[in-house]
């Protein structure tokens, strides 16, 4: 715990007790890539809300107005920019598997904010940003099941500031005809129910090109599939009401422990998610 208290891009959070990945993008994508639907043998078995999502890019946040800035703590930022559509989603996923059922946790620190299109803010054209975990058990018997947290920013352009989580997805679809792969779509608008407790707000500055970082902490328990609660900034909440989609296992998907974060855009103009860095933690046996 020393050396990580003298380790300053370390120090700032708060792992469980193995470090797993940490994940700074002055280092380049470090494993980070666009989430593609399923597909056999033709990309157009793909589901159609798999087509054009968009991945993630590195930025260095180059503002028209004051140039660059940079991330929080460096040059480079993980970015998610979704189409210039109210609805359009831009996804990033880091695929890991899992030694054992224990806690895992993950910290990033994060900004949003509207494409700098207008000479105004623009708080209420990010419709919504989240984190997702993608898990299966290692047992064939066992489970597949999804933790989605997302802030919900604002809807048609009214003021939410809920965090939200998901309980459902839409029905499983046969993807070809081998009988191997299959897919859905569980970032669709259905489903979402606020966690409980009061609205968060969150800092927008007042021009669309002033960034502020903020904070955020998810924890899971692979063992009893369910979020053991979450802290942003200075807000923690949870774990009660905050509910997993559960499916049953897939073939192929062993031991599975994917992260994915994403960004939705409210208005027709581009919606933006930076990452500066994140880190995933866990509390494993040797």
């Amino acid at each position: 715990m020393e050396s990580l208290l003298a380790n300053p891009r370390l120090s700032r959070f708060d792992p469980l007790a193995r470090i797993l990945c940490y994940d700074d993008f002055d280092a380049g994508l470090n494993g980070w890539t666009g989430l593609i639907g399923n597909y056999e043998d033709s990309l157009d078995t793909m589901l159609p809300d798999y087509r054009d999502l968009r991945p993630p890019m590195l930025s260095n946040l180059t503002m028209w107005d004051t140039g660059t800035a940079g991330s929080m703590e460096g040059t480079y930022a993980l970015k998610l920019a979704t189409r210039p559509q109210a609805g359009g989603l831009s996804v990033g996923i880091k695929r890991h598997t899992f030694r054992t059922l224990g806690r895992v946790q993950l910290e990033c620190y994060f900004a949003f904010k509207p494409e700098a299109s207008e000479l105004k803010l623009g708080e209420m054209d990010v419709r919504a940003w989240g984190v997702l975990f993608d898990v299966q058990d290692g047992d064939p018997q066992g489970r597949r099941w999804m933790p989605h947290l997302r802030y919900l920013n604002a809807e048609d352009g009214q003021r939410r500031g809920r965090w939200q989580t998901k309980p459902t997805t839409r029905s499983v679809q046969p993807i070809g005809h081998s009988g191997k792969t299959v897919s859905h779509f569980h970032l669709g608008p259905e489903g979402w129910e606020d966690v409980p407790g009061e609205p968060q707000l969150l800092c927008y500055n007042e021009i669309a090109t002033k960034m502020n970082w903020h904070y955020l902490r998810i924890g899971l328990d692979l063992k009893r599939r369910a979020f053991t609660g979450f802290q942003c900034n200075d807000h923690t909440f949870g774990p009660e009401g905050m509910h997993c989609i559960e499916l049953p296992a897939m073939a192929n998907l062993w031991c599975m422990l994917n992260a994915a974060f994403w960004v939705e855009a409210d208005m027709d103009k581009r919606a933006f998610l930076y990452i500066d860095s994140v880190l995933l933690s866990g509390e494993f046996a040797r």
